[in-house]
């Protein structure tokens, strides 16, 4: 594993990466999330990000972050001193989220992504949006109940028969499907007409959709695999 935190000092410009790592890492957000979601992220992805208000929960669970990067506009003071200053990154930009803050400063091979969606749809709504804004890294959304990435423009992912497998199309969009029980194709999927939920795996899938604006969305145990398809390995 080789990583590294750069001490760029306040403010660093939108191309300048805080974070570098050739392995995964775990992004904490301030966000409701459960523990053991986060344990599980860390044993495949053990370099910690928390952005801002992610490191009170991180501090909680005895958890000391690698770096935190945002606004600090939610960091507590007693969390904030028991973190080296140095690993601590201020961005005063107002017109971004520290979700985007945290994934346009990170170059890592895949991100986890925790404490993002939660009580408040409009937050589980803007941080998937987000996603789609930031095509180049594999970033997985931890939801309660399941997780999220941006459709590759062609994705292949073996997964037990009956997993229940979304499609979720952020923009019209038209592909091909094997291994699903209801295939896709002929069919224009749509934010606003038809999507793709609740669909279900009946083999190894093969999914084809052009354009990189559409999430996908699995069950917790199939994180491996999707991380996986997602990278290469």
């Amino acid at each position: 594993m080789l990583w590294f935190v750069s001490r760029l000092g306040s403010n660093p410009p939108m191309t300048a990466r805080i974070v570098q790592t050739r392995t995964f890492l775990t992004l904490l957000g301030g966000g409701s999330t459960q523990f053991r979601h986060v344990n599980q992220a860390l044993s495949l992805a053990p370099i910690l990000v928390a952005a801002d208000g992610g490191a009170n929960t991180a501090l909680a669970h005895g958890k000391v972050p690698d770096a935190v990067i945002g606004d600090l506009d939610s960091i507590e003071d007693k969390t904030r001193a028991k973190i080296p200053a140095d690993r601590i990154h201020y961005i005063a930009d107002q017109d971004s989220t520290d979700f985007e803050k945290c994934l346009a400063r990170i170059e890592a091979r895949a991100i986890l992504a925790l404490g993002f969606t939660g009580a408040r749809l409009d937050h589980t709504l803007a941080a998937c949006s987000v996603l789609t804004r930031f095509p180049d890294t594999p970033v997985i959304l931890f939801g309660e109940e399941d997780i999220c990435f941006l459709a590759p423009e062609r994705l292949e992912i073996d997964l037990p028969k009956g997993t229940v497998f979304s499609i979720f199309p952020m923009v019209p969009v038209r592909g091909k499907s094997m291994g699903l029980r209801y295939p896709i194709d002929g069919l224009e999927l749509s934010p606003i007409d038809r999507v793709g939920t609740s669909n279900e795996v009946t083999g190894p899938v093969t999914l084809e959709l052009p354009g990189r604006n559409t999430l996908i969305m699995l069950p917790h145990d199939a994180l491996e695999p999707a991380l996986a398809a997602l990278t290469g390995d």
